[in-house]
């Protein structure tokens, strides 16, 4: 988001656009930090010494996904972005394990490294799985806890969706190839901030073309991405564990997250509360920006 690209928009004009509310245009700097022998990378959006907060982006996305997002609270809290591994800047992993395991140990350790206390922990999708697991494991550590449009449960046309678009041709001529591309998939997108978005989760390749950054071996056509009913009763329990203040964030229009599971972790996550995002998908901050400041804001306000 942070690039100008050739629309025009600077990350700060583009905000203002799809109304986000922020007081300072910070610049975040690029940070990297080793943990289990791999080096991760995280944007660091300053403010040393306000309450610590830490973002985790979705399956296939990186830490810029949170641009807006960082803006919006960077005058109340410390904000870190952090790319998972086989994502964005940080490393692949080396013996090709993504398990949920793995991500766990990675974030412990990046967590230490940092030296984060008491932080409000937000994550989308898979990033929302891995926080309220790590939230539910580490309760000493979680201050606040935003799962955003993630469950232990997924609506299976959507994550069929998902399946379909990343095992597309990964090889395009251009960045706009690939903004076209998302917005045919996701039509809520507005194309200058997705841009923006795109050139950080894009490479070129010596060949000319632009392929993604994040780990070809995730996007394989042997990767599962379907229903485990031994794993959807242990993140039931996660979230029925927890002990921090809890917001879910659903999309309104999500194809991933049904209704009636926002319904059931609002009424199992102990000091849980729930907040729908009208005209959002899947990706609410990016689908809507100003909705999703709007109900994140209010929950942080009940208790920061």
């Amino acid at each position: 988001m942070t690039s100008p690209a050739t629309q025009g928009l600077s990350l700060y004009e583009a905000a203002r656009v799809a109304g986000v509310t922020f007081s300072t245009e910070a610049v975040p700097e690029d940070r990297f930090v080793e943990a289990n022998d791999m080096r991760f990378h995280y944007l660091d959006w300053g403010n040393p010494d306000k309450p610590d907060m830490l973002l985790l982006h979705g399956f296939a996305q990186q830490c810029h996904s949170w641009d807006f997002v960082a803006l919006a609270f960077t005058d109340k809290f410390h904000v870190r972005a952090l790319d998972l591994r086989g994502h964005g800047d940080s490393d692949w992993a080396p013996d090709g394990d993504y398990s949920p395991e793995a991500q766990q140990n990675d974030i412990k350790g990046v967590v230490q490294e940092i030296g984060l206390k008491d932080f409000v922990l937000m994550g989308l999708s898979m990033g929302g799985r891995n926080s309220f697991t790590y939230a539910s494991n580490h309760p000493d550590e979680v201050r606040a806890l935003v799962i955003v449009d993630a469950g232990p449960e997924n609506l299976q046309s959507g994550s069929q969706n998902i399946r379909q678009f990343v095992q597309q041709d990964d090889e395009l001529d251009s960045i706009d190839a690939f903004v076209e591309r998302v917005i045919a998939y996701n039509p809520r997108r507005d194309p200058v901030q997705l841009r923006g978005s795109l050139v950080h989760n894009l490479k070129q390749l010596p060949n000319g073309k632009w392929t993604w950054k994040y780990d070809s071996a995730l996007r394989g056509s042997s990767r599962r991405m379907g229903h485990d009913p031994a794993m959807t009763e242990r993140l039931w329990g996660y979230l029925e564990n927890l002990t921090c203040p809890t917001l879910v964030v659903k999309g309104e229009q999500s194809d991933i997250m049904a209704a009636d599971t926002a319904a059931n972790m609002h009424k199992r996550i102990p000091n849980g509360q729930l907040a729908t995002v009208p005209k959002a998908g899947h990706l609410v901050m990016g689908d809507n920006p100003a909705g999703f400041e709007a109900a994140v804001t209010e929950f942080l306000n009940g208790f920061a």
